[in-house]
């Protein structure tokens, strides 16, 4: 047994206290992780408020963990006590589908969501399956590390997965938690970035990131001018917009990807999509494989969130500090 210290709310949208709890005797596939630091994601937000009708209570937010291997069971081969890892939204998948064994884990029909039916990152320690125990490279900056095992890994996917080549001019809408890394991946790969954003404070900031260019999305003036010329745009935002202007946008088979947890049917115009042969995608995170190639591109050109650190205690001034939409641009717990 293995006593964790953590902070649960114990209703919809309350606040986060100390909480203690037992884990059982680990079992030989999984691993303890002693958490060191914690992202806070908007998803933890939208847990806590029950807006997806899963959330049990009491609830341990945090998926967005990075610590160091604390205990493991008898069949796990590739980590040891006091090796780094990481550990993201998926904790545990079924290993033997198809799906797990075509290498997508992250899609598997009977995976373990960390912070869904069981208790997440705020908290000292962590239990995973063996294979979401993610290493980290060495050097890595700890501190920092722990959104990209969310937030990173969401907008690193469609990147590989939509064949994104050095050469494109990509845009990303929404330039917060999610956005802001996907200028820095897209910048790095090689892309001309045009950053969408409704805030035009933000402007000198979005450029040091890496944008190239930045469009005022609430200018249907300012949209208009930039027709028929992306090769790729990633939707970061849970809102829905003006989906035939963005489509407008790009070039001749060109894909918008869609990343953000929109609630609300999105309305797709057909006809542009036959027309220019273009397409409209989603994607959820990534599997273990592609978090530890994204980890490593990371590490090749110093790729980090921009991130605003709290200590553990703080955790409801930081929840706070990210629902009224201030943080720039991810938050990060240390224990």
């Amino acid at each position: 047994m293995l006593n964790v210290k953590a902070y649960a709310a114990k209703e919809i949208s309350g606040k986060l206290e100390k909480f203690n709890y037992q884990l059982p005797e680990i079992n030989p596939e999984q691993v303890d992780i002693k958490v060191h630091y914690c992202g806070i994601c908007h998803s933890d937000l939208s847990m806590l408020n029950n807006e997806w009708g899963n959330t049990q209570y009491p609830f341990v937010p945090g998926h967005e963990i990075v610590g160091e291997v604390y205990a493991i069971g008898s069949a796990v081969k590739n980590l040891k006590a006091g090796d780094f890892v990481g550990l993201g939204w998926f904790s545990q998948s079924c290993m033997h589908c198809n799906t797990c064994m075509s290498g997508d884990h992250h899609l598997c029909g009977d995976k373990e969501q960390t912070i869904v039916e069981r208790h997440g990152g705020f908290a000292n320690y962590v239990r995973s399956h063996w294979s979401w125990a993610i290493p980290l490279p060495v050097g890595i900056n700890m501190a920092k590390a722990g959104p990209l095992l969310c937030g990173g890994i969401t907008v690193f996917n469609p990147i590989m997965s939509a064949g994104v080549l050095p050469t494109d001019t990509v845009g990303v809408i929404g330039i917060g938690g999610l956005g802001h890394m996907a200028i820095k991946f897209l910048q790095k790969w090689g892309c001309e970035v045009v950053a969408f954003s409704s805030h035009p404070d933000k402007k000198k900031q979005i450029l040091q990131m890496g944008a190239s260019r930045v469009i005022n999305s609430k200018d249907d003036e300012d949209l208009a001018r930039i027709e028929d010329s992306l090769d790729f745009i990633l939707n970061t935002t849970n809102v829905n917009l003006d989906w035939n202007a963005y489509l407008s946008i790009l070039t001749k088979k060109g894909r918008l990807h869609n990343v953000g947890a929109i609630l609300q049917p999105m309305q797709i115009p057909a006809m542009n999509l036959l027309a220019g042969e273009k397409s409209v995608a989603s994607s959820p995170l990534g599997s273990p494989a592609l978090t530890r190639k994204m980890l490593k591109f990371c590490i090749r050109h110093e790729i980090y969130p921009t991130v605003e650190e709290f200590a553990m205690e703080d955790v409801n001034k930081a929840m706070n500090h990210l629902e009224m939409g201030k943080a720039r641009y991810r938050v990060v717990l240390k224990v």
